[in-house]
């Protein structure tokens, strides 16, 4: 095994989650054994006819081999972009990156397989392209290594949590609200595992029901969702899916929450904004129940809250309502913005493959063992 050297390594992480409202670029140093540090970030938005073609993708039965040939390249395209604008304005060269992280899009997550098939995921990539266009060494396709070894692939920016939250003088909470939330319990005691697993959609219906209903591709603050009513027969009906009260660990995607689903537990009764509301509702109450299901009892806990959802105002003060011993608390406090730790922790994951260490938590994902993730396309 390799270990670090003790001069400060650069590394790019790329995300682009299932929100699918740009690619995330983020600058991070990791130097010896200290927290990754996160040095600059931009925000690519992701111009609309791909944001259209890759929201096709995602829901598509059949798709066609040029179709996503056409998806990767411009995916790629609009990458590199993010790149070339994260260091437009620094100092640092590209020669000085050790390596990009690419996530790539993911298109479907089917850990448990379909309808009897294998499991598998796909996220839509052309690392080889991109290594060739900013003459850098990528690390992509990370998930599918933790699948292999019988894990579900996801959520994996826990044992990021871990590296950036984690401390022996309390224990810490990290709530991330991307596409959807997922949860990340670290104990203060080194021998207990780490646990974490997705909870349930968060932005992923609440912005394509905006979009749907509205334009625009997000509910800005919650402004509308707040201007409607909770449905509490509604709620009740989404809450009775299965996925909610499966033990960890677990985890989700679009083939399970999209606006199909959202349409067949409609009565046809309800207006477009108290459904908002309601899927605000759910949000906050299953990221209560997963709390629920750790077993924490009613101490005063702290909850870090990253991720897009975390601007969200009404969703917030939905969460601060179910969860009235937590402190929701930002993760800025670390060095740390909300919206860029899904990025660092595939700038994080590129530095552990790099040195040959593992990028994944098996007491989250459900893998066989701790395995080393990604594969490398040299520069």
């Amino acid at each position: 095994m390799k270990t670090p050297t003790a001069s400060p390594l650069y590394y790019i992480g790329l995300m682009s989650g299932t929100s699918l409202d740009g690619i995330d670029a983020a600058l991070i140093a990791i130097e010896n054994a200290s927290p990754p540090r996160l040095l600059a970030t931009h925000a690519e938005p992701m111009p609309d006819e791909l944001h259209r073609l890759l929201l096709t993708l995602c829901h598509a039965e059949q798709v066609s081999f040029a179709q996503l040939a056409a998806a990767e390249h411009a995916f790629c395209q609009c990458q590199t972009q993010a790149v070339k604008q994260l260091l437009a304005p620094l100092s640092v060269e590209l020669e000085q990156i050790s390596a990009i992280g690419s996530h790539g899009q993911t298109i479907e997550h089917a850990p448990k397989g379909h309808n009897g098939g294998p499991a598998y995921t796909l996220q839509l990539d052309n690392p080889s392209l991109l290594a060739e266009l900013t003459g850098c060494t990528v690390v992509a396709d990370f998930r599918r290594r933790d699948l292999a070894a019988g894990g579900q692939a996801a959520p994996l920016a826990p044992a990021f949590h871990q590296a950036l939250f984690g401390r022996s003088d309390a224990h810490q909470l990290v709530l991330n609200l991307g596409g959807f939330a997922n949860l990340t319990w670290l104990s203060s005691q080194p021998t207990d595992p780490v646990i974490g697993f997705d909870t349930g959609p968060a932005n992923v219906l609440l912005d394509g029901w905006f979009s749907l209903h509205q334009g625009g591709r997000f509910d800005q603050d919650g402004d509308w969702a707040a201007s409607g009513k909770i449905d509490e027969a509604l709620l009740a009906r989404l809450l009775s899916e299965p996925f909610f009260q499966q033990p960890p660990p677990r985890s989700t995607g679009r083939e399970l929450f999209h606006l199909e689903w959202l349409q067949q537990h409609l009565s046809g009764q309800e207006t477009a904004a108290n459904v908002q509301a309601t899927l605000a509702e759910l949000t906050a109450v299953s990221v209560a129940q997963g709390i629920e299901q750790l077993r924490l009892n009613d101490s005063p806990l702290t909850l870090i809250t990253a991720g897009g959802g975390a601007h969200n105002g009404y969703l917030m003060q939905r969460l601060a309502y179910h969860l009235p011993h937590a402190t929701l608390t930002s993760p800025a406090a670390y060095g740390w913005p909300e919206d860029w730790i899904e990025a660092g922790a595939f700038a994080w994951l590129a530095h552990q493959r790099l040195h040959h260490l593992p990028g994944n938590l098996p007491s989250v994902t459900g893998a066989q063992g701790a395995r080393v993730l990604g594969g490398i396309y040299a520069a």
